[in-house]
């Protein structure tokens, strides 16, 4: 791996050597007792299924053949007694597998998802989110009903396909070769059609996927997509990918259906084969009608274990696939991780932030430096605000800060400590994030504001958005803060958003904020009143701010401006004015001043320009 995590998509290869399986064991391990008893009702089951031929076959000689009611009645009773032992070891056999293979599932789940929220920024940038779900979702999903169904019934086929075939040798070594060398013919076109029929299913699964995938795609964009009043063009294509859906099922259906067909036609035309040879050697004294009663029940059991283990063993194949994806997560390191002996940070922070030297290029594109040798420092509960044209390299100083990623050379400290031997958590912990396009959650708005600090009271949460200027407006939601605000926040506007984020940066009290314009998305009337409230969040705080509004500079201590990601200046709004070319071009541009400091009181009466700068890109 890269020091800044991997350059590559995960290896989407499906493996299919089935000694992938032997890596489960460790988490089979912790329900030994569950996979010991589960064993002992398989045992129990399979011996019950085989004693039913010996009891079928005593049945006819004994009780029938006989004309006896009384060895009737006691072969009843014991098919009785094995069918009851065979139900009560089905269940427990079911039981203890299934409940084992949930458990390994739902710690496979959680470790694994462990791992991928623990990565660093540099891994999903590389890697496709929908890969990682469906690794998350479907792998697992088919390692359970690996786990719980077919590990358990490859063992119970091959104790029925033992058994059966020693109790065939016992019962007439003639018939038993005729049914071996009947098999092949019965099972590989059973085989060769059951493959077919995978290729068909999983065809099907992707016609499927398709349309899933698409659906989603334009339900998230439903507002372009009327926006562009596109809503019959959308309906013809998701018809489309229905009827290609639908096609490709039909497909599949009709072949499944003649697999069905087929195993009816081969199995019980081998039944009727064997019957006929064995019925002749009844008549001939060779054997018993008992005897060959069982037989037929043995070649039957024998043949369908043949066939069912065909079947699991593709199914294993496929599981062991799934197993090597899993473990390749499992095994991931994130690169900014810890270090062995990691510093403490102290109890109160000063907030004194330095950037010395540093250089910094994406690992997409390592061979260009978004951050060329940058130096400078932010004061204990200074306000700093850095400005400059899209792609400069702001964002970037942020994603540094937020340990999201390590710099190539140089050193970034807060008070005199390299942010390098924290811990990125702990660190983490101590900044107030509010970035330019917040997340919301699915969840109520007391969800989505006590996400920035867990353990708030709910006095504390209701003193944050307050102080956030989101009160108001949560309160007159239909069901106030316990109202579910939709997927990424859809029954909120931007500004509410934002002040929904800032309120939950206020919440974690942190010594340093980070605030990527927090008003940015606010109008005129909302803007000045969430400024009152920034303006009480900051004091006493460092805070590092990018600038898109004049009103945001204006209120600055020291403005950092850069470009090609360098540090061209540093000053105040009316220093920088005429001093610095670059400066001046961006106040005209984007806060719409003019090029004189003398303008100064009139916008920061207005402020109320906006920027057309985007965030950096990697």
């Amino acid at each position: 791996m890269s020091p800044h995590g991997p350059t590559t998509t995960l290896d989407r290869a499906k493996g299919r050597s089935l000694g992938s399986l032997r890596r489960l064991s460790g988490y089979l391990r912790p329900y030994r007792a569950q996979v010991a008893l589960a064993l002992l009702a398989l045992t129990v089951s399979s011996g019950g299924l085989l004693g039913l031929g010996q009891g079928l076959a005593y049945l006819i000689d004994a009780g029938l053949r006989e004309h006896r009611p009384d060895l009737l009645d006691k072969a009843f009773l014991a098919l009785l007694g094995f069918t009851l032992l065979l139900a009560a070891a089905s269940y427990a056999r079911s039981y203890y597998v299934a409940s084992v293979g949930e458990r390994v599932v739902a710690d496979l789940r959680r470790d694994v998802y462990a791992r991928l929220i623990g990565m660093d920024i540099a891994f999903f940038e590389n890697t496709r989110t929908g890969e990682l779900l469906s690794r998350l979702t479907t792998d697992t999903t088919l390692i359970q009903s690996v786990v719980g169904t077919n590990l358990s019934m490859a063992l119970r086929n091959l104790l029925l396909l033992a058994g059966g075939t020693a109790l065939l040798l016992h019962t007439s070594p003639k018939l038993t070769g005729f049914v071996f060398l009947m098999l092949p013919l019965v099972v590989l076109p059973l085989i060769l059609l059951g493959r077919k029929v995978r290729v068909v299913a999983r065809i099907a699964q992707d016609r499927i996927a398709d349309l899933s995938a698409h659906a989603e795609e334009t339900l998230n964009a439903v507002r372009t997509v009327q926006a562009l009043a596109l809503e019959d063009f959308e309906r013809q294509r998701f018809s489309g990918k229905v009827g290609a859906s639908l096609e490709a099922a039909l497909g599949r259906i009709s072949l499944r259906s003649f697999l069905v067909a087929l195993v009816i036609a081969l199995i019980f035309g081998a039944v009727v084969t064997v019957l006929w040879t064995g019925a002749h050697d009844v008549l001939t004294g060779e054997m018993t009608p008992g005897a060959l009663s069982s037989f037929v029940f043995y070649a039957v059991m024998v043949a369908s274990a043949v066939g069912s283990l065909t079947d699991i063993v593709s199914d294993l194949q496929r599981a062991a696939g799934a197993v090597e994806r899993l473990m390749e997560l499992l095994t991931l390191e994130p690169a900014i991780r810890a270090p062995a002996n990691a510093v403490a940070l102290p109890e109160k922070l000063q907030g004194h932030l330095r950037f010395e030297q540093v250089r910094f290029a994406y690992p997409s594109a390592p061979q260009r430096a978004v951050l060329k040798d940058i130096s400078f420092e932010v004061p204990p509960g200074s306000r700093v605000a850095l400005v400059g044209p899209s792609g400069s390299g702001k964002s970037t100083i942020f994603q540094l800060l937020l340990r999201f990623y390590a710099a190539q050379s140089g050193r970034i400290s807060c008070d005199g400590i390299d942010i390098s031997a924290l811990d990125p958590a702990k660190w983490r912990r101590s900044l107030g994030v509010v970035p330019q396009e917040p997340a919301i959650f699915s969840a109520s708005a007391w969800d989505n504001i006590r996400y920035g600090r867990p353990d708030a009271s709910d006095a504390e949460v209701l003193a944050a958005a307050r102080t956030a200027m989101a009160h108001d407006f949560l309160e007159n939601l239909p069901e106030g803060y316990h109202t579910y605000l939709g997927e990424k926040g859809v029954r909120l506007s931007g500004g509410q958003k934002q002040r929904l984020a800032i309120a939950r940066a206020i919440l974690r009290n942190p010594q340093v904020l980070l605030l990527d314009e927090a008003t940015s998305a606010l109008d005129a009337e909302n803007e000045r009143a969430v400024q009152d409230a920034l303006e009480q969040a900051m004091q006493g705080r460092t805070t590092l701010v990018i600038a898109h509004r004049l009103a945001t500079v204006l209120k600055a201590d020291r403005i950092l401006v850069m470009e090609d990601g360098a540090v061209r200046a540093g000053g105040t709004h009316a220093e920088l004015l005429e001093t610095n070319p670059l400066y001046r071009r961006l106040a005209t541009l984007q806060f719409g001043e003019e090029p004189s400091a003398r303008a100064h009181a009139a916008f920061h009466v207005s402020g109320d320009s906006r920027a057309a700068g985007t965030r950096d890109k990697p």
